[in-house]
C-alpha cells in the first residue's frame, strides 16, 4: 500500500530532484506558492517552494524499490527514524492539496 513519505532535498534542488523520481516512477507532490519578490524597486510574483528542501513522494515502503530514491540527483535523504522512512500522516497531503487555486499554487 503506498503512502506518503518526505524527502530532504539538496538547497533549491526541489525541481531536479521531482524531475528526477518523477522518471523513477514515483509519485512526486511538490506544493508552491506565490510569493512576492521585490527587487531594484520592482515587485515580481514568482513560484517559492511551501516547504524548502522539502518535497513528498508516494511508495510503498515494502517493496525493495523505494531505496533508490537515497541516490537520486537533488535528494540528500528521506526523513527517517533509524533504517525507516516515517509515513505523513493520513490526510495531511489532501488537505493541502485542497488549498490549491486553479494553476496548483496553495494559498496561504
Amino acid at each position: 500500500m503506498k503512502h506518503w513519505f518526505v524527502v530532504y532535498t539538496q538547497p533549491r534542488n526541489e525541481d531536479l530532484a521531482s524531475e528526477h523520481l518523477g522518471r523513477q516512477g514515483f509519485d512526486v507532490y511538490f506544493p508552491r506558492y506565490r510569493k512576492a519578490r521585490s527587487h531594484a524597486r520592482r515587485i515580481d510574483i514568482v513560484s517559492s517552494p511551501l516547504f524548502a528542501r522539502y518535497i513528498f513522494v508516494a511508495f510503498d515502503a515494502m517493496s525493495v524499490g523505494w531505496r533508490s530514491i537515497r541516490s537520486t540527483r537533488g535528494v540528500i535523504d528521506l526523513v527517517r527514524n533509524g533504517n525507516d522512512p516515517i509515513p505523513v500522516p493520513e490526510g495531511t497531503i489532501e488537505e493541502i492539496k485542497a488549498r490549491e487555486d486553479e494553476n496548483g499554487f496553495v494559498v496561504l
